[in-house]
């Protein structure tokens, strides 16, 4: 299964080839796509995004995470958080939004098991 293109992304509005759901916040992973609701993990913009956050993406057999800090790189990404990636053996990629979304359209393109949580606003 492959990692879904991200069709479009503007501030808070983001939409998944193939799914008709309009996300503000989104996970991917290769195969599906859902919202990504900071209540289920008390995810604030700091202390920012927690493994918890990631651990759904991670069990999908992912390679690579992007994450995107939102549109103004509000969203704040620990060092714990990133340890977590790489203690599992997967790369991690930390950026603005509209970064990580080319970044992550763009190993979905070459058939990287690639997954994502990406911030559309600040």
């Amino acid at each position: 299964m492959s990692s879904p293109e991200i069709a479009s992304l503007s501030w808070g509005q983001m939409k998944v080839k193939g799914c008709s759901t309009t996300y503000k916040d989104c996970k991917v992973w290769p195969g599906g796509s859902r919202t990504w609701d900071w209540r289920e993990t008390g995810t604030n913009h700091s202390p920012g995004v927690q493994p918890a956050d990631l651990e759904e993406v991670v069990k999908k057999g992912v390679k690579t995470v992007v994450i995107g800090r939102g549109m103004s790189e509000a969203l704040q990404v620990p060092p714990s958080t990133v340890d977590y990636l790489e203690k599992n053996g997967i790369d991690v990629l930390v950026l603005q939004t509209e970064k990580a979304v080319r970044e992550y359209n763009a190993l979905a393109a070459q058939g990287v098991r690639v997954g994502g949580v990406f911030h559309s606003t600040c």
